[in-house]
């Protein structure tokens, strides 16, 4: 698996462009906004899109995926249904956090625990990772070792839980009982800031490492 991070919105959200070697099938994973950016990114690489994936329903995670996914010609997958109220509402999400308006999106699919989407010949596995949003998803690649993991685990730091629905407790569950299983050698995209590895994070997270957390 090829990838691409495209910081986008200003809230400087990393939209991910990753693709199949083998075939240049590719899929971008919330884009937020700055369409021509990711357009760009997708030309350079000479891509064929075949869906949007996303994390969640927050404005600059999917502020972009309507425009995008018509006029890429392609259908917009995840997040989980519990998300559909954050969805609902990206008109006033707009409003409250000054993006330009884009109106109410339902997906063409919704997506659970234990699914798999294909891009080209990759088979990524979803993760519902619940507690920032109760309807976020994470995705992973196995044979890569790479997890995109929207806003439940970031370098140094974790999810806010403070919006409407969020829950700390289910979110460090979320992250122990999910994304470490994973594997330490696991590098993982969050939705904003660095790279980082499930072992480093189980290691120096200030909030969730090893030992901190019963």
């Amino acid at each position: 698996m090829e990838f691409r991070v495209i910081p986008v919105t200003p809230f400087a959200q990393n939209c991910t462009l990753l693709w199949c070697e083998e075939t240049k099938k590719a899929a971008v994973v919330d884009p937020g906004g700055d369409l021509g950016s990711i357009q760009a990114m997708i030309a350079k690489n000479g891509l064929g899109v075949e869906k949007i994936l996303l994390t969640h329903g927050h404005i600059d995670h999917v502020g972009g995926a309507a425009e995008l996914a018509a006029r890429l010609g392609v259908p917009i997958e995840g997040p989980q249904r519990q998300d559909a109220f954050w969805l609902d509402q990206l008109p006033s999400q707009c409003r409250l956090f000054g993006f330009p308006h884009v109106d109410a999106l339902k997906p063409a699919h919704w997506l659970e625990q234990g699914d798999t989407v294909s891009v080209g010949d990759l088979m990524l596995q979803v993760l519902h990772t619940p507690g920032h949003t109760p309807g976020h998803v994470a995705f992973f690649h196995p044979r890569s070792r790479m997890a995109i993991v929207g806003d439940v685990l970031f370098a140094g730091s974790i999810g806010r839980t403070d919006f409407p629905r969020g829950d700390y407790d289910t979110l460090i569950r979320s992250i122990r009982e999910k994304l470490w299983p994973l594997g330490d050698d696991v590098e993982f995209i969050s939705g904003h800031g660095p790279l980082s590895t499930i072992g480093e994070e189980r290691r120096c997270n200030p909030f969730v490492a090893d030992g901190l957390v019963p």
